[in-house]
Parts: C-alpha cells; sequence; structure tokens
C-alpha cells in the first residue's frame, strides 16, 4: 500500500511539473511572438489611427499604404533584395568553407604551430587600426570602392567563428583520420569527406550567424558604394526612412504639406519585408543550430 501510495505521489508530483513547465513554455512562447504579431498589425495600419490609437494586437483602421508606399519603384527593391541574396549565399558559403578549413588546421595535434597561429588570430580581435586605416586600406590599395568585392570581403571571415569550428572539431576523434590515413586518403580529401559531414551541426550554426551578418548588414554600404545598383536590402531601407524623416521635417519647418507620409506603418512594413526570408531560413537550420551551440560549448 505504502508502495502504491508513494507512486501515486510520484506521478502527481510529475504531472504537476509538467503543467508548469508547459503553462512556462507557453508564456514565453506568447511574449516572444507578441512582438511580431504587433509589428504585422502596425504595418498594416493606417499612419493616423497609429498616431491615435497606438500600436494593437489587430489593425484598428485596416491600411496597406506602407507597402503600397514601399514597393513604389519594385525595381530598386527588387535589385537590392537579389544583391543582399546573393552576398549572403556567396559569402557565407565561401567563408564558411575557409573558416572550416582554418579550424581543421588549428585542432590538428601533428600541426606544430596551431598554438602560434591561434593566438595570433586571437590577438587581432583585441586591437585594431582602425576606422580610417581600413577605408584607405579598401578605397586607395586594394581600390573595390563601388564595386561587388566591398560588399562581400569585409564580412566574410570572422576569428569568432574560426575559433567557435576548432573547438567544434576537437570532438571529432582522431581516429576516425588516423583510419583514413591507413586507408591512403590525404589532408584534403580527409577534410571534405569526413570533417565537412560530421561537423555539420558546427557548419550550419556558424552558417546562420555569417548568413545574419551578411543580410543585416548596411554599415559597408553607406562606407564604400555610392552606386544605386549596389544598395543592399538594409542599406536601401535605412535611406528610405532617412529621406522620410527629412522630407516630414522641411514640411513642418515651410508649413507646406504636399502629402500624408507613413511614417510608423512604413518601419513595420519595412521590418517586415527586411526579417521575411531570415524567418523562414532559420526552421530550416534549428536542428542543427541547437546541436552546434551545445556541442561546441561542452567540449572544451
Amino acid at each position: 500500500m505504502n508502495a502504491i501510495k508513494s507512486n501515486k505521489i510520484v506521478r502527481l508530483d510529475k504531472k504537476l511539473l509538467d503543467i508548469i513547465g508547459y503553462i512556462f513554455i507557453g508564456l514565453l512562447v506568447l511574449f516572444c511572438v507578441l512582438p511580431l504579431i504587433l509589428v504585422v498589425s502596425g504595418s498594416l495600419t493606417s499612419e493616423q489611427s497609429i498616431l491615435n490609437d497606438g500600436f494593437g494586437l489587430w489593425p484598428r483602421e485596416f491600411s496597406v499604404s506602407a507597402y503600397e508606399f514601399a514597393f513604389q519603384s519594385p525595381k530598386v527593391l527588387f535589385n537590392a533584395y537579389f544583391l543582399t541574396l546573393s552576398l549572403t549565399i556567396v559569402g557565407s558559403l565561401v567563408g564558411l568553407f575557409v573558416s572550416a578549413l582554418a579550424a581543421y588546421v588549428l585542432q590538428r595535434q601533428d600541426f606544430a604551430w596551431r598554438y602560434g597561429l591561434s593566438f595570433y588570430f586571437y590577438f587581432t580581435t583585441l586591437f585594431g587600426g582602425g576606422l580610417v586605416p581600413w577605408y584607405i586600406l579598401m578605397v586607395n590599395y586594394l581600390q573595390i570602392k563601388d564595386t561587388y568585392w566591398a560588399l562581400l570581403l569585409p564580412p566574410m571571415l570572422s576569428v569568432f567563428y574560426i575559433l567557435i569550428l576548432r573547438t567544434f572539431m576537437r570532438s571529432i576523434p582522431d581516429a576516425i583520420t588516423e583510419s583514413a590515413k591507413i586507408d591512403g586518403a590525404g589532408d584534403f580529401t580527409i577534410f571534405i569527406r569526413l570533417i565537412l559531414p560530421l561537423a555539420k551541426p558546427g557548419l550550419a550554426t556558424i552558417g546562420l550567424f555569417s548568413a545574419l551578418n551578411y543580410w543585416n548588414d548596411w554599415f559597408n554600404s553607406l562606407l564604400f558604394v555610392s552606386n544605386e545598383n549596389l544598395y543592399t536590402l538594409q542599406y536601401l531601407l535605412y535611406r528610405t526612412l532617412g529621406n522620410i524623416e527629412g522630407v516630414r521635417r522641411i514640411m513642418e519647418i515651410t508649413g507646406v504639406q504636399v502629402m500624408d507620409l507613413p511614417g510608423e506603418n512604413l518601419k513595420m512594413a519595412l521590418a517586415i519585408i527586411a526579417t521575411g526570408p531570415i524567418v523562414i531560413l532559420y526552421p530550416l537550420v534549428q536542428r542543427f543550430f541547437v546541436q552546434g551551440l551545445t556541442i561546441g560549448t561542452v567540449k572544451g
């Protein structure tokens, strides 16, 4: 009887704990989803309604004026979209391959200079030459101003990514590479056919970080690009909002009311336009992303 009662108590405790856990997770999900709902709702609400009543979970006065304004020049917007997409894909893939190659070399136990090179890479993260020398290097010496390379090269490599991949690759048993060498495989063959497939979780994690970095980049366009055909999506949206604010201030100073300009609802619409592809991408790599974070941190 005592055993039966104890089992019942354990089951009740487990159910209670499950209920508390579900409630907590549900509230956490709700807090994460609410901002997205507010953004979508704000993008579909008229500007006057937002100014009068604020943001709501449902549009009080439905309007697509913000999207109409954003797509006034669809050719320019789609050009920025495709440019940013190509930068994200090419830059992430090339940067990921080079970072993985460097990480594989740095974690090799038979590489005598691995600690010296690791410290050299790490040292570069502590000190930088500054913005002016970097600008002079890119413009005067490399001469890549107003070119595709000016947007592709700067975000491509990161010491932080290399060190994370090096830590992750240490979790791959050395016996795998040793057995491959016995079978006559070369270092590059081992890297391509064994290390890269086994490092998928780490590669997916760093790939997502790199893709987000490329997708959200606007600073390089601000510094190195004056050609409108090379505007990235984020920089184009940044200029759009800046131009609207400038026109609004001129209208306030002069007292001339030319047209009703979108403001808050346009910001929400541009946020939806900019974050759409990333929201679609994340679920595809979520499984590898979580696994890569956990393994890369546990293995020291």
